[in-house]
């Protein structure tokens, strides 16, 4: 099935790809999350405007992204959460969490479909978090989570 991508999604494209998914992938996933659209020869005028839309949030060079990167790498982000009593987190921290809490440790603002964890955060300590700023330039950041 041919869909036009609405967001980064990653491993498949950006925002106002035209790419080709197998049905039950766009049919069951992209489309209803609104990552994508189906196309059509009428979304294919949405494309150009897509595009305009993206060119003014995205990291532009790759020097502009290692700037930020070093930027991000340079902050302590502490995230405080309720907990029980071993450890555990009620729910698990969001990739909107760590979005804020890097904004609120100084750090630059960084788009939340940008973070990428590698598995859910569900316990108190030390993780280490993802933060896609350019196809080429990611930033590796800690994240100590902390009871509240």
């Amino acid at each position: 099935m041919k869909i036009i991508l609405t967001h980064e999604v990653s491993g498949l494209g950006a925002a106002g790809d035209v790419v080709d998914v197998k049905d039950g992938y766009a049919r069951n996933y992209l489309v209803p999350r609104g990552f994508a659209i189906r196309w059509t020869k009428g979304g294919e005028k949405d494309v150009a405007q897509i595009r305009r839309a993206r060119k003014i949030h995205e990291i532009a060079t790759i020097e502009q992204a290692n700037q930020i990167k070093a930027q991000l790498e340079a902050v302590q982000v502490r995230l405080a959460v309720r907990s029980g009593d071993a450890g555990r987190l009620f729910g698990s921290v969001t990739p909107a969490d760590i979005a804020s809490a890097i904004k609120s440790a100084g750090g630059p603002e960084v788009d939340k479909r940008r973070v990428e964890l590698g598995s859910p955060i569900k316990t108190l300590g030390s993780h280490k978090v993802s933060v896609r700023l350019h196809p080429e330039v990611a930033a590796n950041l800690g994240v100590e989570v902390v009871a509240a």
